[in-house]
């Protein structure tokens, strides 16, 4: 019984990590981006932007639907969304807009938030099975 986790108890998506990961996420490639070239401003930092943004818009808004199955969906979606992300962060490093520490930081960051949300979709979609 030593070796047990505490229960987490789930109230609201604030309470999850994933989420809480990916806030963490959008407010580091914000203050990155800041530091892109101005002529960015409308390609890349705007893309980058709206793809972070919708990693926890998408958590938030699956965790408020009925199913499990439907929020599975939309962490599937936040997810698509997350490697959009990763995409343009290897994009923003090859032409150097990003250093390899920067770059690393951010990447290891969403490595963390896609791993967490891996997870989250494979529990949920293992107890939408058991109840179905």
């Amino acid at each position: 019984m030593a070796n047990e986790k505490p229960k987490v108890v789930v109230k609201t998506f604030r309470d999850l990590l994933a989420w809480q990961r990916a806030m963490d996420l959008v407010v580091a490639v914000y203050a990155a981006t800041k530091k892109f070239p101005k002529d960015e401003t409308f390609g890349l930092v705007l893309q980058l932007r709206r793809a972070v943004v919708s990693v926890p818009s998408n958590l938030a808004e699956g965790f408020g639907r009925r199913s499990r199955t439907d929020y599975a969906r939309f962490i599937q979606i936040a997810l698509a969304s997350l490697f959009e992300v990763q995409t343009q962060l290897e994009i923003a490093r090859r032409l150097d807009f990003l250093t390899k520490e920067e770059f690393t930081r951010l990447n290891t960051l969403s490595r963390e938030v896609e791993y967490l949300m891996s997870r989250l979709r494979q529990k949920m979609l293992a107890s939408s099975a058991k109840i179905s």
